[in-house]
């Protein structure tokens, strides 16, 4: 019976401890992000549309280029890394990384960010995400904005 208890305890501790929340960490040993956000179909291909919320997250462990395609200039999401209008995203395929990489695309409302997803899912890219309501969004969700 003391044989029955004790394994019946130590299962359960494996139970416990196996099940337990440790984050997934990143090749570089940065805590992962497990955004999935919401897929959207255009002619071409798809993207991925991200809340404020998720994008907050996803900046935590940053492994893509966040680009601002608002114009005119309205303010950046703090560790934007570049400024691209949305109708000369085509022209500027040489500031941004393969066309595997994630790239996660903004401005200050959603459209024209939409916009430059679908042009570059037209040029064959894989993996573009975008911050649903652009600065709109990310400013309701009470976060900041730089050099407004």
């Amino acid at each position: 019976m003391k044989r029955l208890l004790f394994v019946a305890a130590l299962l359960s501790i494996l139970l416990v401890v196996g099940c337990g929340s440790e984050a997934p960490f990143g090749s570089d040993g940065s805590p992962t992000t497990n955004v999935s956000g919401e897929s959207v179909t255009v002619p071409g291909g798809t993207y991925t549309r991200v809340s404020a919320e998720e994008l907050k997250a996803m900046l935590e462990s940053e492994d893509f280029p966040l680009v601002n395609v608002h114009i005119p200039f309205e303010g950046d999401i703090p560790d934007t890394d570049l400024s691209i209008p949305y109708d000369e995203i085509g022209h500027n395929l040489d500031r941004l990384p393969g066309k595997g990489t994630k790239i996660v695309l903004y401005c200050r409302s959603g459209s024209m960010s939409t916009e430059a997803a679908r042009r570059l899912v037209q040029l064959g890219y894989e993996n573009v995400w975008e911050l649903e309501g652009g600065m709109n969004a990310w400013r309701a969700a009470g976060y900041r904005l730089e050099g407004t």
